[in-house]
């Protein structure tokens, strides 16, 4: 009997560490519609691809600037992932850039041609060139342990290229 509950309890201990989400106390990686961190990335060339289809499409560039160990990164891209039509406008309007900032791979280099970031996420908005056009904390789009809708949406549209200026 005794044995028998050894192994039920052995079973069950097994069962459960490999039911159990992996990485519980992590952050997940990416979302469904935002791509991750990637401190393998060629920011550089990321950048320059995004200033070449956006002269093509006559977008301005979002470049998001943060790592998987952030929170608030992840925070950002689960609000743009719940409000679809902020999402959309996103890619409307703007080509999207991750930079990665890590231990891993701070980009120094690129980072250096930018303002000095004081905190993650943090948003550069570019005109089609490349040229800096605003340099944004998102500490300042936080509501409680989110975003607000109404600042994220006039930060969108008051940077885009749109005619739908604020």
């Amino acid at each position: 009997m005794k044995f028998k509950l050894l192994i039920l309890l052995f079973a069950f201990f097994f069962i459960s560490i490999n039911l159990y989400p992996q990485g519980v106390n992590k952050i997940k990686k990416g979302t469904a519609i935002l791509p991750s961190f990637d401190p393998s990335r060629n920011a550089a060339k990321d950048i320059k691809d995004a200033i070449a289809e956006a002269k093509k499409t006559n977008k301005r560039i979002y470049v998001d600037v943060g790592g998987e160990w952030c929170i608030w990164c992840h925070r950002i891209d689960k609000f743009y992932e719940s409000h679809k039509d902020l999402y959309s406008y996103l890619k409307k309007h703007y080509v999207f850039v991750k930079v990665n900032y890590s231990k891993e791979n701070k980009n120094e280099k690129v980072l250096s041609k930018y303002p000095k970031i004081e905190g993650y996420p943090h948003v550069f908005i570019l005109d089609k060139n490349g040229k800096l056009l605003k340099s944004k904390d998102t500490g300042e789009l936080e509501k409680e342990k989110g975003y607000d809708y109404n600042k994220v949406n006039f930060f969108l549209k008051k940077w885009s290229n749109s005619s739908h200026k604020i």
